[in-house]
């Protein structure tokens, strides 16, 4: 555990101003190095009511962090001769008609990559509709609500809905990345008819189980007698101030559990990072070849300046000195985050009970402090790029997805504004067509996309891209 206490002290501290602000009724967040814990922390309730608290055994859902699970059973597949990252995504899923009819270059690469060239698609709304209530407000930005289209529950009318969508990729597969849930669950659907059993028994019997890790499922029923699991908790406005009230329901879609549904623990998951620090090894077994893992977090495709994407991972080959490799998950009742630097062997996972809360912020504060540096150190070193009044008036606009996502870039008092959830939010220009906004406590990177005609098309913002209105 780390010795210094006032190192700890200071990252608690820090944590905590992060917690109360937010309204966080729980966190769990551990990290070790050579799989030894260096520290482990919960704090707050998995359930307020009960005063129950949170440990490093609590169970909360992971979401967004389950697609390197994904791409791990891909590479499994691959190893074992059952298909092959380069093999055209049509080979397993002939019933995506429309998409083969634009392309038939997409590839279970262009998949694992977000690189397909599929825009953000309303599927999630639906995928979930048993299991979740539009009107909380972590889905008010789900406009697309037809109430006649019925609940996808699996992969067959997942790829009918897909296939009777009408929109224009984004470009040639492997031109353009934007954050697709819909390519990831569509993996699960591969994965499933490569290996001839259902996507979440392939998970939990060639990762989950010989990882060790005991607490982690897809389903709860996976794990009778075991109390430790968290409530999920929503806010709302309630007499113009915030409240943090629990929504109990968890979100649950069959068709799209391998882009986000997997539930574990933080002791669990530290486990599962032994897989990127140990060569691929979680004690006797070796679940990945080392040339596989290199593979998964290998920086395929460049999202914005100076971080990439891997195989389910996210790429900042300039952290510190070394590589850090990590992913977020963010939904109903659910903020993670997972971070290892494969160099220093060092891992870190945190797991909370609520929604849009700046969990990488605190985990990446307690990765500086193990590494002797302030909380607030950030790898990041963005300056400030001289854009004329007339260059921001050419960014106006309003940009939109076919899920109905809206964003408002306008010019307020001299400088460029962006307007989410209806909070305008001033943005700093740090480069050609690039911008940094700091939204809940965390800098997102904005950046505008030209076709060849010099003519800005889209906004690409929190990892997905969006049209412009004309």
């Amino acid at each position: 555990m780390i010795k210094n206490k006032d190192k700890v002290t200071s990252f608690e501290k820090n944590a905590k101003k992060l917690i109360t602000k937010y309204m966080i009724p729980g966190v769990a967040i551990g990290l070790a190095q050579d799989a030894i814990p260096v520290y482990e922390k919960g704090f707050g309730f998995r359930n307020v009511d009960n005063q129950l608290p949170v440990t490093m055994d609590t169970v909360f859902g992971i979401a967004s962090v389950t697609k390197s699970f994904t791409c791990m059973a891909i590479m499994q597949l691959q190893e074992a001769g059952k298909l092959s990252v380069q093999d055209p995504v049509f080979k397993y899923l002939p019933e995506l008609l429309n998409l083969r009819n634009t392309t038939d270059k997409m590839t279970v690469h262009h998949f694992m990559t977000h690189s397909a060239g599929l825009p953000p698609l309303p599927t999630i709304l639906y995928a979930n509709k048993k299991s979740v209530d539009i009107t909380q407000s972590e889905y008010k930005d789900f406009k697309h609500n037809d109430s006649n289209q019925k609940s996808i529950h699996d992969y067959e009318q997942l790829m009918e809905f897909i296939s009777q969508l009408e929109f224009d990729l984004l470009g040639e597969p492997g031109s353009e990345f934007s954050y697709s849930n819909d390519c990831y669950a569509l993996l699960g659907a591969i994965i499933e008819r490569v290996s001839g059993v259902p996507f979440e028994r392939y998970i939990k019997e060639n990762i989950l189980l010989p990882a060790g890790m005991i607490n982690s499922c897809f389903l709860f029923e996976e794990l009778p007698g075991n109390k430790n699991i968290t409530s999920l908790y929503a806010s709302r406005m309630k007499d113009h101030k915030a409240e943090i009230f629990e929504d109990s329901t968890w979100p649950d879609a069959p068709s799209m559990r391998a882009a986000g549904y997997l539930k574990s623990t933080v002791r669990d998951m530290l486990k599962y990072t032994r897989i990127f620090t140990n060569n691929g090894k979680v004690g006797e077994n070796q679940i990945l070849n080392s040339n596989s893992v290199q593979q998964m977090i290998y920086p395929h495709i460049e999202f914005e300046p100076g971080k990439y994407y891997g195989y389910g991972f996210m790429i900042d080959p300039n952290y510190f000195g070394g590589t850090l490799i990590e992913h977020g998950g963010n939904f109903k009742g659910i903020a993670s985050q997972l971070c290892i630097i494969p160099e220093r062997r060092i891992a870190g996972v945190i797991l909370t009970n609520l929604a849009r809360v700046p969990s990488p912020k605190i985990l990446k504060g307690a990765l500086n402090i193990v590494e002797n540096r302030n909380f607030d150190a950030t790898s990041d070193n963005y300056e400030e790029f001289e854009c004329t009044l007339k260059d921001l008036y050419e960014y106006e606009g309003t940009y939109i997805s076919i899920a109905e996502n809206r964003f408002i870039i306008s010019v307020e008092g001299g400088s460029l504004q962006f307007s989410i959830h209806e909070e305008g939010i001033p943005i700093q220009c740090i480069g050609k067509d690039t911008f940094l906004a700091s939204i809940r406590d965390q800098s997102e990177v904005i950046r505008f996309i030209r076709n060849n005609k010099g003519e800005i098309v889209r906004l690409a913002y929190h990892y997905r891209q969006y049209h412009k209105l004309v």
